[in-house]
């Protein structure tokens, strides 16, 4: 909550403006200053900074609830909103239904292992009929790195549905509901043409939002080492990101690549041997294991994390991080209707390896700086 945008509070506009002007955009960045502080830097009279800060402070911190509470407010939701089915029968099931709506989704993973082909499938089962197990909506498809094929989405359609697809003109429909931006770098994204996101998404019944991949996104907007500016830009849109799902309650899914673990950030996990003097050891440790990029704050941010990986000659789809599930690993293969389950058996997983990534040859192309692959 502390993500939460002071634009969306119910704050006089005059004051919502003034905290704008002065780039205060979330809730966090006007609680962590004192109220002399906001006194000087917005140049406001203390009764209208005091009542400002009481009303984000109860925005950013919402009201206790017994679990019988939550139980029914998460009952209502679920009805409400609702889950964007992947068609892959045990994944549904481990997450109670699919993607759920309302929260950020991240698919991480090395490149070539089925992201792009899993975001164009789910984009596919998003503006199918409610009948076929669709949703029926619009699609709106941020294709970052240009991986986006209406010709591979229609092939999905055609093997996976192909009662449906072989109708006259339902293909052509179907792709029709999809839009594709390409933007080059998150400068094309200015406050304006988010707006105008927002209101096409709440107005064009779209029923999910895909950035492939929020890495490329960010890569393209900064130079090498500016580390500050882009963990801002990050945490900006974190909190769009995060603000628009629970808006518009919709489904939000995005993926994010892989960077190698530098030597420090190995050496702190547990799995690695110990010598009997009690040190650890270095070497054979760091020759396998990928970590997803963007860092700490973002896998904070997101709800569901599934992870794409390949190990000894075999592809693996990881619930890596769920509120309604344990880690659990799914064995796929990707064929001309996209990627399909080996077993509905999830088997769970337990320690270090949850969140470490594999990838075929990854040894062969580590690097220490930290640099996504």
């Amino acid at each position: 909550m502390a993500n939460k945008l002071i634009g969306e509070m119910d704050l006089h506009k005059r004051i919502s403006n003034i905290f704008a002007a002065r780039n205060i955009i979330t809730a966090k960045d006007a609680l962590s200053m004192t109220e002399f502080e906001l006194m000087e830097l917005l140049d406001v009279g203390v009764n209208e900074i005091q009542s400002a800060v009481r009303l984000i402070s109860q925005a950013a911190s919402p009201p206790c609830l017994s679990a019988r509470s939550l139980m029914e407010q998460k009952v209502e939701n679920e009805y409400l909103s609702g889950h964007l089915p992947t068609h892959l029968k045990g994944l549904d099931s481990a997450l109670c239904g699919g993607i759920p709506f309302g929260v950020l989704t991240e698919l991480v993973g090395p490149p070539g292992i089925g992201k792009s082909q899993f975001c164009m499938k789910l984009a596919l089962s998003a503006s199918f009929p409610k009948a076929y197990g669709g949703l029926d909506g619009r699609v709106v498809y941020i294709d970052v790195e240009s991986k986006f094929s209406s010709r591979r989405v229609i092939e999905m359609g055609l093997k996976s549905f192909p009662e449906v697809f072989h109708l006259k003109g339902m293909a052509q429909e179907m792709a029709g509901r999809i839009l594709v931006l390409r933007p080059a770098s998150l400068s094309d994204f200015t406050e304006s043409s988010i707006q105008e996101l927002k209101e096409s998404i709440l107005q064009n019944q779209v029923k999910l939002l895909v950035i492939d991949s929020m890495t490329a996104l960010l890569s393209g907007e900064n130079k090498p080492g500016d580390q500050r500016h882009q963990q801002h830009q990050l945490g900006w849109h974190i909190s769009f990101l995060k603000s628009l799902a629970e808006f518009a309650r919709i489904p939000i899914v995005v993926t994010n690549q892989v960077r190698s673990q530098n030597r420090d950030e190995t050496s702190q996990y547990s799995f690695q041997a110990k010598l009997k003097d009690g040190s650890q050891e270095h070497t054979r440790t760091y020759d396998s294991h990928l970590v997803a990029a963007l860092g700490i704050n973002w896998a904070h941010a997101v709800t569901i994390r599934l992870v794409l990986e390949s190990k000894s000659g075999q592809r693996i789809i990881k619930v890596a991080k769920s509120p309604m599930s344990p880690p659990l690993a799914f064995p796929f293969h990707i064929t001309s209707a996209g990627i399909s389950l080996l077993s509905d058996e999830g088997t769970e997983l337990k320690g270090p390896g949850i969140n470490n990534i594999h990838a075929r040859g990854h040894s062969e192309m580590i690097n220490f700086n930290g640099d996504c692959s």
